[in-house]
Order: structure tokens, then sequence, then C-alpha cells
């Protein structure tokens, strides 16, 4: 058996599960879609509203929001309520991580109102929004502004406090890192009641710091000031076709965007956005994009595709046309480049919907794109989403750029999963260790992409049906994700907290860093309020004693055994 080649396995037998999985689409047309609709429209019209308020209108309903907030955190007694949580219905988050915690007795706080845009300073180039915002909201607004988040992650339903507490990539993560990473301020409730505006030099430069990657577990985000940047009405995007080995297209990829002379910030060298598509083993398309003005889209001889049309052939499949066409280019509206990955969800459409992509479909219902991730989970009883656990990936790898060839040979080997996703961002080497950060040292050996304030990193999204599971062949989705988890840990990886976790609370120590969390979790008296990061992931359902027993352990001897992170 080669390197590369997959094991054999046995076939597994067919139970009721799959077959209900296999005709899905029939709720998802009937029930899904129609809902998910009728909500995006609600959702809209509730947006507009609150972009027709004034900025002091919107700045009053926020601080009275605040207050609301406080009031109804010194309402708990710690004595005899449980922990701290939003209101939030578990079944609302957008990952597919379940959020099992919320199962146990806690302590809710509803947020739901922090949902406006509260102001777009122009001047010092900073949106000031609630944590409910979403992608879609904050682009219809800023994108006819000529103005745009440094970050804008593809989903339209992504919210910015999902993004800050957890984990938020896009196309330009290779120039402004991650979404947290171009945040300037919050505005945090902590356990007392107490409201701060954290920045990264004032005195509460350590939450600042320690607010990303927490998942809430230190205070209530209620709101965040965030970089703008100025863009143009298209993107040109150049879509290249890459055949060879795995090792060979990570090579391609890299090249895309890292100039081999280690000049990575200069401009005319490095592209606006990146990202590549793997579809086999030995095929992929690296796309790499430029702003363009709409003088520049119009002139004669350029091809303009309004890739966010309902009817549109869906975004992957048109990328793959440049295995059979060569090397194009072609002109993309800004705000339809920034979401193309929306309406089918990366592929994950083609598992739900597998006549989704046909032409008739898109012209009669393409409009109805895509399904409210929410109201799929909603959809589906235990049997169900365990089996999607099992028989199902979906993960992200944020690994060191060189290791990219590595990783996808582990994924061929592990899980036979394509199409695989591609993108890079720097990790910044910070004035302080955080949950996650670069490789030690890595300032002093660059290697391609790294520059000396930061290591470039890709994050190596895996999302849809292991090969072996689409063969009918026996599949340990668990095992597997656990095996990938102990990869991570061994090359200075991580793994985004949206997604399902198989680690235990030692090696999840092992892969982040619990220093300065840990520090600010006591300092700011989160300890005995809410939860902590790890029992939040963790997989399966958990009781109130269970809830209790591992804050008191969190007190006493959570980390007296953690290992670092390998070098």
């Amino acid at each position: 058996m080669s390197d590369l080649e997959a094991p054999l396995r046995p076939k597994r037998k067919k139970i009721w599960v799959d077959y209900f999985v296999q005709f899905r689409w029939i709720i998802v047309i009937f029930v899904v879609l129609p809902i998910s609709f009728t909500l995006y429209f609600l959702t809209y019209l509730g947006d507009v509203r609150s972009e027709s308020k004034s900025f002091k209108q919107r700045q009053k309903e926020h601080d009275e929001n605040v207050k609301k907030v406080v009031k109804r955190l010194k309402e708990r007694n710690p004595s005899k309520d449980g922990l701290v949580c939003t209101a939030r219905k578990p079944w609302i988050a957008v990952g597919m991580r379940n959020v099992d915690y919320k199962r146990a007795r806690h302590f809710e706080v509803d947020l739901s109102a922090f949902r406006n845009i509260i102001e777009i300073d122009k001047e010092r180039m900073i949106a000031r929004v609630e944590p409910l915002v979403n992608m879609g909201q904050i682009t219809r607004v800023t994108v006819p502004m000529n103005l745009a988040l440094a970050v804008v992650a593809e989903l339209d339903d992504l919210t910015v406090g999902g993004l800050i507490n957890g984990y938020g990539i896009e196309g330009s993560s290779h120039i402004y890192g991650l979404f947290s990473d171009t945040v300037v301020a919050y505005e945090i409730v902590l356990a007392d009641g107490r409201v701060v505006r954290a920045t990264k030099d004032n005195e509460h430069s350590d939450l600042f710091y320690a607010i990303p990657w927490s998942q809430g577990t230190l205070g209530l985000l209620v709101s965040a000031e965030i970089k703008l940047i100025p863009i143009k009405e298209y993107m040109k995007l150049t879509y290249k076709p890459v055949v060879g080995n795995l090792k060979e297209v990570a090579q391609a990829y890299m090249d895309s965007f890292a100039p081999r002379d280690g000049d990575q910030d200069n401009p005319e060298k490095v592209p606006d956005f990146v990202e590549t598509m793997i579809y086999s083993p030995t095929e992929a398309v690296c796309m790499t994009g430029k702003y363009a003005s709409k003088e520049e889209a119009k002139k004669k001889g350029n091809v303009i595709n309004s890739v966010g049309w309902w009817f549109k052939p869906w975004f992957y499949q048109h990328a793959e046309k440049a295995l059979k066409k060569g090397e194009f280019v072609e002109y993309i509206p800004t705000r339809d480049y920034y979401h193309r990955h929306t309406r089918c969800l990366y592929w994950e459409g083609k598992l739900i919907l597998p006549f989704g992509d046909q032409w008739w479909f898109r012209f009669l219902f393409g409009w109805l794109m895509p399904p409210k991730v929410s109201l799929l989970k909603a959809t589906q009883g235990e049997a169900i989403r365990n089996y999607y656990h099992e028989m199902h990936v979906i993960q992200d790898m944020l690994v060191p750029l060189y290791k990219v060839g590595d990783a996808l040979e582990w994924v061929h080997r592990e899980m036979e999963v394509y199409p695989i996703w591609l993108c890079p961002h720097r990790m910044y080497k910070l004035p302080c260790k955080t949950m996650v950060y670069p490789e030690p040292g890595f300032e002093l050996s660059r290697r391609q992409g790294d520059t000396q304030y930061a290591q470039m990193y890709t994050d190596v999204g895996v999302y849809y049906s292991p090969g072996p599971v689409l063969r009918g062949e026996v599949f340990d989705g668990t095992e597997a994700v656990r095996r990938m988890e102990n990869w991570l840990i061994e090359n200075h990886g991580f793994q985004p907290q949206y997604a399902v976790s198989e680690l235990t609370e030692k090696n999840f120590w092992r892969m982040f860093d619990a220093g300065l969390y840990e520090h600010c979790r006591r300092k700011y008296g989160a300890v005995g309020t809410f939860m902590s990061v790890y029992y939040k992931s963790k997989k399966g359902r958990k009781t109130e004693k269970e809830v209790q027993e591992a804050e008191q352990a969190h007190l006493e001897t959570a980390y007296a055994e953690v290992d670092q992170p390998a070098d």
C-alpha cells in the first residue's frame, strides 16, 4: 500500500437512518426551505428598520439593552442558580457542534436585542456593531459605501459574536489575520455586572487578548469596534488549475499568494484574496482576487459574472470548470464574491439536496436557498445527529503553511474527503501568549509566507461525507476525529471549537494555551459564573451535577498536569 492509499475497509450494513438521510431532501424542500426563506425575509425587514434609525437612537437602545443585561446578572444568586449562559436556543447556533451544555440547569441572559450596527465611522475606519449582527447584514450596509470589514466570513448567517468568541476566517486573512485580529475594542459585561471597554493598550488589555476563542466564558460581549478597509466595486478573480500530487498542489497553493523571496507585505506581489479548492488527490483550482473599479470591470472584452443570482451555477462547481477550460479571469461584484459560498453552503448543499445544483432546480427554486443551518439542526433527532457525527466530517485544521502538504496527505489517508478548502491566515506574534499562537522561534527561521511579526497558517477545510461512507464501507468518524486532533497537537495545529471535538481536557489544554485565559477567568470573576471553555466545547450531554463538579475541578486541579503544546 502506497503512502497515499487509503486502508481497505469492510462493507457496512445499512440501517434505517441511512434511508432517512437519503430522503431527507423531502423535509428540506417542503419544510426547511420555505421556513428559511420566511425567516430570512423577516430578518431583512428587521435589518432595514434598524438601519433607518439615527445613530443617537441606536446608541440609546444599545445603552438601555446593556442596562438590562447588567440588571439580569445582578439578579443571579450564585448559591442557587446555575452558571450563566445566553438564552439563545441550542439549535440556533450555525456551527455543527451541538450546544449540549444548555441541557444542564443554567441562568439565562437574553442578548437577542443586540443585532444592530451602531455606527459606521468613516473617519476612524471603524464599524461599531452588536454581537448578533451577521455578515450579510453588514456587507449590505458597507459595500455601497465602498467599505468592508477587513475580514468578511463567507456565510451570511455568521455573526460578529460567534466569529470573535469562536473562529472566523476569509480569503483576506493572509493579510489581516483571523476575524478577531481585526477588532480594535470590545465592550464586555463582566460577571459582577461591570461594563468595560477592552483594547490592546488600556487597563483591560489582558482581557482584550483573552476574548478570542474563549466562547463567551469570560464575560458577555455586547459590542465590538472592528477595522474597516476601502474596497472597490468588483473583484478581479483569476482561476488557475493545478494538476499533480498533493504535495505539488500544496506548493502551487503557497506560490499563489506567498512570494518565494519573502516579500509578503508587497501589495504588487500579494493578492487581496486567496483560496484554493482541491477536487481530487491530483486536481485543484487556485483562485486569487484583486479589487477592481467599475470602470476596469466594464472595459470591452472583460467578463462580468454576478455569481450571487439564484440561478447561477454553484460557485465551487463553476470554479471547477478551470480544470477543463484552463486558466481564466472574470470580474465578480464585490458583495457577490464575499458571499460566494452561501447559497450552496460550500458543497454541503449537494448532500442536503442531491439535485439542488441542477439547472432546473436552480432556476425554479434557487431563490429559496440556502436552508438555514439552524433549521436543519432543529429537524434532526438524536439518531440523525449521531449519524452525522459518525458518517460526516465538518472540521477545520489550522496548520502552519509549510505543513499543508502533510495535512492534505493525512486527510486523504484517514478521511478521503473532497473537495477540500484551503485558506491562509496570519498567526500574529502578540505581546502575550494567547490560546492560539505561532510556533516558538518561527521568526528566526522564516519559511515561505512568514514575516517577522506573523507566521503564515492555513485552514484546511474538510467538509463532506468521507469516501468510505460514500462507498458504503465501515467508517468510524469519532476515531477519525480523535486521530486528527492528535495530529494537530503533534504539529502545532488548532481545531476551531465550532466543530465536534473528541478532545479530553488534558489534550484540549495541550492544543490550546491556558495561561492568559485562566488568568482572566480569575481576575474578572468568571470562575463560578461562566462555564469553562473546555467544558462548553466538550461533546455530549451535561447535567447540572456534571457542570458544578467540572467547575469545582476547574478551580482546584484542572491545570495541574497540563502539557505544553508540541513545538
